[in-house]
């Protein structure tokens, strides 16, 4: 390649040399020849020793030429050896490296090369070749790493990577949150020692086929799972440890309320159960007067009513979550629908000597839910005024219309809900007094089915109470379809 021009070029200077000093020799011996026959011609014998003297000078020049000419040889010989070995070989050699990257490459697109580099001139396009594809890997790095970056910080699960030594080589926002990570905690130890877990590097790392690598924690009033793995470098040496962070407060409360549910669905069945059976074995070991047999089978009637309300609840319940229930909605009057319910209740109200009054306070237009939906809600939330509320109470119902809803305020002076426990009579069997509740026949999921018929018709529920002071119980009906 490059070789052969260099060695051309040398010798092509070399040769330029030579014929330089041997026409400049010959041309000074030449001129010094012409003086000494002019003077041989033209002065007197006694001007030999001059003569003698010239021809000297002319053997001189003459070795001189000769001995430049070696030394020229020489020089251009040490030239080239010294241009061969740190300029033309080192220059072969990146040659080679780019042929070979750019037939690589030429390979890699399934293009043919059409040719190789063989001249000085080509080692400018090669070099803007290599300038180019270095610009492309460094943007492509840099978008990978930006979009790492990216992911990592909007994340909703913490990362964490320590290098073999322990320290923290990455971490987004996440895993501080979780972990509670101050900014001097630099290392695995720092940040899970605190925690008191029986976990560390080299266990994670050397024996991780032996050793559990998943960890749950409480930190303060959040829980979390962190898996822990190592990764490895190109030579498939372990390079270090990642720790995934991920918050499982939601599932551990889900599967907290599983248990409980399952809980109290087993208690609610056992007590009427246990009456039933009590109450039956009574009256098949002797024989009672009639008005005793009366009492005992009115309680197991009652029992019997109430676990078949509790059951009627319970598939509700599952037929609303498992989306088997599908609502028939239409146009109707909801002044109409809650003035109907007040009347089907008219018997209760009377017992308890209650004061009942419904105002339609504006000019409400048609609501769009399903008319069976929203009266069970209404029956619903009116028996709970009239259950816990104390005889000679007042009820008053406001019907009105704001935006795009009709509302419904039920208002009554009676116990009252205590604040803390507000935030939880949605919940499924949650009483506020649970001896109370039974007493008064309640199953603890009227509320938690009317939020579910509310939320399925696009409505909403709200309460607000004080103790001692009274209850009072927002519902929102869309006046149109969402």
């Amino acid at each position: 390649m490059f070789k052969n021009v260099q060695n051309k070029i040398l010798l092509i200077i070399f040769l330029v040399g030579i014929v330089m000093i041997a026409t400049f020799g010959a041309f000074f011996v030449n001129s010094l020849n012409t003086i000494n026959a002019q003077i041989s011609n033209n002065i007197l014998s006694t001007n030999k020793q001059i003569i003698d003297s010239i021809d000297k000078i002319i053997l001189n020049t003459k070795g001189v030429v000769i001995i430049v000419g070696l030394m020229y040889t020489i020089i251009t010989l040490v030239v080239a050896y010294f241009l061969s070995k740190f300029i033309i070989y080192p220059i072969n050699k990146l040659l080679e490296s780019t042929e070979k990257i750019r037939e690589k490459e030429l390979k890699n697109q399934k293009i043919k090369k059409s040719k190789k580099v063989k001249s000085i001139g080509d080692l400018d396009n090669v070099f803007g070749f290599m300038t180019n594809e270095l610009k492309e890997k460094l943007n492509e790095v840099s978008t990978q790493k930006n979009q790492i970056e990216t992911i990592l910080l909007h994340m909703t699960d913490g990362i964490i990577a320590f290098n073999m030594e322990g320290d923290i080589i990455l971490i987004n926002p996440a895993a501080k949150k979780f972990l509670n990570i101050r900014p001097e905690d630099s290392t695995f130890e720092d940040i899970f020692e605190k925690f008191n877990i029986d976990i560390n590097m080299e266990k994670i790392i050397y024996l991780e086929s032996w050793t559990s690598t998943e960890q749950r924690l409480l930190v303060e009033n959040t829980f979390v799972n962190i898996f822990f793995a190592p990764f490895k470098n190109e030579s498939d040496r372990p390079d270090g440890v990642i720790a995934v962070i991920q918050d499982i407060t939601e599932h551990v409360k889900l599967d907290n309320m599983r248990k409980e549910f399952v809980a109290d669905v087993s208690h609610e069945l056992k007590t009427p159960i246990t009456s039933i059976m009590g109450y039956a074995d009574t009256l098949l070991e002797g024989e009672y007067d009639k008005e005793t047999q009366d009492k005992f089978l009115n309680v197991i009637a009652t029992e019997a009513r109430r676990m078949a309300k509790l059951v009627t609840d319970l598939l509700t319940l599952s037929r609303y979550d498992n989306n088997k229930i599908k609502t028939k909605r239409d146009y109707f009057d909801l002044g109409d629908l809650v003035k109907n319910c007040q009347d089907k209740l008219a018997i209760e109200i009377k017992k308890k000597h209650h004061k009942v009054n419904c105002f339609v306070t504006a000019d409400v237009p048609p609501v769009y839910a399903d008319k069976y939906d929203i009266e069970r809600v209404i029956l619903n939330i009116l028996t709970n005024s009239i259950k816990y509320t104390k005889e000679g109470g007042e009820i008053k119902i406001y019907v009105g219309f704001v935006y795009n809803d009709a509302y419904i305020k039920i208002f009554d002076n009676g116990i009252g809900i205590p604040e803390e426990d507000l935030s939880r009579i949605f919940e499924r069997f949650y009483r506020v007094d649970k001896a109370r509740t039974r007493e008064m026949g309640g199953t603890g999921l009227g509320l938690s089915i009317a939020k579910e018929i509310l939320d399925k018709n696009g409505g909403s529920i709200d309460i607000k109470s004080v103790v001692g002071e009274g209850t009072e119980v927002v519902i929102k009906v869309p006046t149109k379809p969402q």
